[in-house]
Protein backbone atom coordinates (compact mmCIF):
# COMPACT_ATOMS: atom_id res chain seq x y z
CA UNK A 1 0.00 0.00 0.00
CA UNK A 2 2.88 2.36 0.75
CA UNK A 3 4.92 3.28 -2.28
CA UNK A 4 7.28 5.87 -3.77
CA UNK A 5 6.75 7.39 -7.21
CA UNK A 6 9.48 9.41 -8.92
CA UNK A 7 9.12 11.89 -11.76
CA UNK A 8 11.13 14.55 -13.56
CA UNK A 9 13.82 12.56 -15.32
CA UNK A 10 14.71 13.15 -18.92
CA UNK A 11 17.34 13.95 -21.52
CA UNK A 12 19.30 17.19 -21.24
CA UNK A 13 22.55 18.66 -22.45
CA UNK A 14 25.55 19.21 -20.20
CA UNK A 15 25.18 22.42 -18.21
CA UNK A 16 21.39 22.27 -18.07
CA UNK A 17 19.12 21.49 -15.13
CA UNK A 18 16.48 19.00 -14.03
CA UNK A 19 14.26 18.77 -10.98
CA UNK A 20 13.28 15.33 -9.69
CA UNK A 21 10.28 14.73 -7.46
CA UNK A 22 9.29 11.77 -5.33
CA UNK A 23 5.96 11.34 -3.57
CA UNK A 24 5.35 8.79 -0.83
CA UNK A 25 1.76 7.62 -0.56
CA UNK A 26 -0.16 5.32 1.73
CA UNK A 27 -0.65 4.97 5.47
CA UNK A 28 2.27 7.21 6.46
CA UNK A 29 2.27 9.37 9.56
CA UNK A 30 5.84 10.58 9.28
CA UNK A 31 9.08 9.82 7.45
CA UNK A 32 12.51 9.75 9.05
CA UNK A 33 14.83 9.99 6.07
CA UNK A 34 14.13 10.57 2.41
CA UNK A 35 16.53 11.02 -0.45
CA UNK A 36 18.10 9.91 -3.68
CA UNK A 37 20.46 7.23 -4.99
CA UNK A 38 21.62 6.65 -8.55
CA UNK A 39 23.06 3.80 -10.55
CA UNK A 40 25.05 4.00 -13.77
CA UNK A 41 25.54 0.95 -16.03
CA UNK A 42 28.22 -1.35 -14.64
CA UNK A 43 28.46 0.52 -11.35
CA UNK A 44 27.05 0.08 -7.86
CA UNK A 45 24.14 2.13 -6.65
CA UNK A 46 25.49 5.21 -4.87
CA UNK A 47 24.13 7.83 -2.53
CA UNK A 48 23.44 11.18 -4.18
CA UNK A 49 21.68 13.18 -1.47
CA UNK A 50 19.76 12.34 1.69
CA UNK A 51 17.73 14.25 4.25
CA UNK A 52 16.94 12.96 7.73
CA UNK A 53 14.56 14.86 9.96
CA UNK A 54 16.48 17.14 12.31
CA UNK A 55 19.83 16.57 10.60
CA UNK A 56 21.89 18.32 7.95
CA UNK A 57 21.53 17.15 4.38
CA UNK A 58 24.10 14.70 3.06
CA UNK A 59 25.57 14.99 -0.44
CA UNK A 60 27.96 12.94 -2.48
CA UNK A 61 31.19 14.86 -3.07
CA UNK A 62 30.60 14.62 -6.80
CA UNK A 63 27.37 16.66 -6.62
CA UNK A 64 28.11 19.15 -3.83
CA UNK A 65 27.49 22.68 -4.99
CA UNK A 66 25.40 21.55 -7.95
CA UNK A 67 22.51 19.53 -6.47
CA UNK A 68 20.08 20.59 -3.76
CA UNK A 69 17.74 18.30 -1.84
CA UNK A 70 14.56 19.60 -0.23
CA UNK A 71 11.51 18.13 1.46
CA UNK A 72 7.87 19.01 1.89
CA UNK A 73 6.93 16.91 4.89
CA UNK A 74 3.24 17.86 4.73
CA UNK A 75 3.08 16.31 1.26
CA UNK A 76 5.53 13.46 1.96
CA UNK A 77 7.56 14.67 -0.99
CA UNK A 78 11.27 15.05 -1.64
CA UNK A 79 12.87 17.00 -4.48
CA UNK A 80 16.29 17.00 -6.08
CA UNK A 81 17.25 20.15 -7.95
CA UNK A 82 20.10 19.25 -10.28
CA UNK A 83 22.02 22.15 -11.82
CA UNK A 84 25.08 22.27 -14.06
CA UNK A 85 24.53 18.66 -15.05
CA UNK A 86 27.48 16.65 -16.36
CA UNK A 87 27.69 13.52 -18.49
CA UNK A 88 28.81 11.55 -15.44
CA UNK A 89 25.48 12.33 -13.75
CA UNK A 90 23.77 9.98 -16.20
CA UNK A 91 21.99 7.05 -14.58
CA UNK A 92 18.79 5.79 -13.03
CA UNK A 93 17.82 7.84 -10.00
CA UNK A 94 15.98 6.07 -7.19
CA UNK A 95 13.97 7.63 -4.42
CA UNK A 96 14.56 6.06 -1.00
CA UNK A 97 12.98 6.16 2.45
CA UNK A 98 14.94 4.59 5.28
CA UNK A 99 11.91 4.11 7.53
CA UNK A 100 8.53 5.65 8.28
CA UNK A 101 5.88 5.55 10.98
CA UNK A 102 2.64 3.84 10.06
CA UNK A 103 -0.37 6.07 10.62
CA UNK A 104 -2.59 3.31 12.03
CA UNK A 105 -0.30 1.23 14.25
CA UNK A 106 2.57 3.60 14.95
CA UNK A 107 5.01 0.90 13.89
CA UNK A 108 8.26 1.81 12.15
CA UNK A 109 8.48 0.25 8.71
CA UNK A 110 10.82 0.27 5.75
CA UNK A 111 12.93 0.66 3.79
CA UNK A 112 11.16 1.83 0.66
CA UNK A 113 12.51 2.17 -2.88
CA UNK A 114 10.96 3.79 -5.91
CA UNK A 115 11.06 2.27 -9.38
CA UNK A 116 13.60 4.81 -10.63
CA UNK A 117 13.64 7.57 -13.20
CA UNK A 118 16.18 7.85 -16.01
CA UNK A 119 18.44 10.89 -16.24
CA UNK A 120 20.58 11.20 -19.36
CA UNK A 121 23.04 14.05 -19.86
CA UNK A 122 24.57 14.43 -23.30
CA UNK A 123 27.94 16.06 -23.93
Amino acid sequence: QVQLVESGGGLVQAGESLRLSCVASGSIHSINGMGWYRQAPGKQRELVAFSRTGEREIYSDSVKGRFTISRDNAKNTVYLQMDTLKSEDTGVYYCHVDYYEDVESGALRGPLWGQGTQVTVSS
